[in-house]
């Protein structure tokens, strides 16, 4: 493929076709551990104290921002993409040989080197996402990539589990293999997923040369507002995962059946969310990252005080649908402009670095707050404590004077540095 030939520009359909799958085959393994592997291990008969160490080796998407500047020193993307899901292929295949009942430790080994296989896979989808569009095409293709992911979230997890249950376990796991190596083949072979980085197509400055990683942080620290920045990323999603650690326990306790939680929970809830990521993408490409932010945002923490109504004594049964459903729906419009914003924060010359930076502090308000809505729950009770997570969202309208400029600062950079 010649140069000529790879810098072509793209349409956005083409784009979002490239962002598609690569965001389904990130999906994939992040599904497969983090869900499919527990109810595996446990139809197996695999002690729970070892099924904990799931979470243990799950660190790796946390950590990744180690050795992240490394995807953005050596090589193009695809060098790190294909690797990791030769590694990730071949583990499938393995998974099922292995006992776990107990598991040896050179079980656990393979289990981790699958954590980071698909951790660095995500780095390196996440640059290349980066570097191929435009702030205008944010939007939708935040929306477009949302959405893959989620499906790829369903396949690799409840797909696979329900799978199982008509051709066993090891046939399934082949299955998702054979999924996994058929998009890594594609990916190998279309040029849409080897365009050069644009550092070293126009910018002296190459990624490969020295003061990598300095560069990487001096970039950050270049950042207007750096101290708003970092704590509305680690709000703008406060509430939205404060209350969602709770939404399960609450529908069983309530009493639905699990054929109710399964259905409207589970999978309306998922289309629900897949839904508003591509609804969120749109209206951010159409009305501009600031207003998505601000507007997206409210629809996003007012949901919650569904599920605080659906929580008062002798509530009609049939709203806690409605906000099971409000809730799913919003979250995923207000996950497009966020995600859109998160991106264009990065420098393409660093966007391996950055993006997993930004990544790691959204994901630690993940982690805490799903470890302290138990916490709340149980000592406020479910409807106190849904209306309390709505508060909880409101910390990040406060910073939003701050944020809404660098949002539109960040799109003005891009138009005039000449992206369309």
């Amino acid at each position: 493929m010649t140069v000529a030939a790879a810098v072509r520009p793209l349409s956005l359909r083409r784009k979002l076709w490239v962002v598609g799958l690569l965001y389904f085959a990130e999906g994939v393994p992040y599904g497969f551990i983090n869900i499919t592997l527990s109810v595996y291990f446990r139809s197996q008969g695999m002690p729970l104290t070892q099924i904990g160490f799931l979470s243990i080796l799950g660190l790796a998407w946390s950590l990744k921002i180690l050795w992240a500047p490394l995807v953005d020193r050596f090589g193009p993307r695809s060098a790190w993409i294909l690797p990791a899901q030769l590694v990730l292929v071949l583990g499938l295949l393995a998974v099922p040989h292995f006992p776990v009942s107990p598991a040896p430790w050179s079980f656990w080994l393979l289990i981790g080197g699958l954590c980071l296989a698909s951790a660095t896979q995500d780095i390196a989808i996440d640059a290349y996402t980066i570097d191929l569009l435009s702030a205008k095409e944010l939007g939708v293709a935040n929306g477009f990539r949302l959405g893959a992911y989620r499906v790829a979230l369903i396949a690799a997890g409840g797909g696979v589990i329900m799978l199982s249950g008509l051709i066993g376990w090891q046939a399934s796991f082949v299955s998702l293999a054979v999924l996994l190596a058929a998009m890594g083949l594609v990916i190998l072979l279309a040029p849409d997923f080897h365009r050069p980085r644009p550092a070293i197509l126009g910018n002296p400055d190459n990624p490969a040369r020295g003061g990598q990683l300095r560069a990487a942080v001096q970039g950050i620290r270049q950042l207007p507002h750096l101290w708003a920045i970092i704590l509305f990323i680690l709000t703008f999603k406060l509430g939205d995962a404060w209350m969602g650690s709770m939404v399960s326990p609450f529908w069983v306790d309530m009493g639905f059946s699990r054929a109710e939680i399964g259905l409207i929970s589970g999978t309306f809830g998922a289309v629900a969310t897949i839904g508003g990521s591509l609804l969120g993408g749109y209206l951010t490409s159409r009305w501009g990252l600031a207003p998505a932010l601000l507007w997206l945002g409210a629809f996003q923490a007012l949901s919650n005080l569904g599920y605080w109504l659906a929580a008062w004594p002798g509530m009609w049964r049939y709203a806690t649908y409605v906000a099971s459903l409000g809730e799913s729906l919003t979250g995923g419009m207000g996950s497009a402009p966020f995600m859109a914003f998160l991106m264009s924060l990065c420098d393409k010359r660093h966007s391996a670095t950055h993006y997993a930076f930004f990544s790691m502090l959204f994901g630690f308000t993940r982690s805490i707050a799903g470890y302290l809505g138990g916490l709340g729950a149980a000592h406020f009770g479910y409807g106190p404590f849904f209306f309390y997570t709505f508060l909880a969202a409101l910390p990040a309208f406060a910073l939003f004077p701050w944020i809404l400029p660098v949002a539109r600062r960040q799109e003005r950079q891009a138009d005039a540095s000449g992206e369309e």
